[in-house]
């Protein structure tokens, strides 16, 4: 029985699934599309990873294609979309970096004193 549940949540076996996107914005009708799309994605377990790049993890491949599929059938006419499939440990390796936003400090306000 533990094997079973170790092969279910196999590093190799186990896919996540990135919808990278370039939509266009310019008119209302653009705008509410890539909006529909973005809810699309996220009604079925996406997750924002950033702006326009989406990624969902899926316990097997089966799974995976599954969720592929379910992209491809609501693809926007106009526009750039890409799905990448990859394995969870190939997910595991990927290297982050964050950076912290700059803030300019403020000037100290001049103090007036009272006598």
């Amino acid at each position: 029985m533990i094997k079973n549940a170790f092969e279910r949540l196999n590093q190799y076996r186990s896919m996540w699934v990135l919808v990278f996107f370039d939509l266009p914005t310019e008119t209302k009708t653009e705008r509410r599309t890539a909006a529909k799309f973005r809810k699309t994605l996220l009604k079925d377990g996406f997750s924002m990873f950033q702006f326009s790049i989406y990624m969902r993890f899926c316990a097997s491949r089966e799974n995976a294609q599954v969720h592929t599929a379910r992209v491809k059938i609501n693809l926007p006419k106009k526009g750039h979309v890409g799905i990448l499939n990859i394995t969870d440990k190939q997910f595991g390796m990927m290297e982050l970096f964050i950076g912290k936003k700059e803030v300019e400090t403020e000037k100290p306000s001049q103090q007036l004193e009272f006598f």
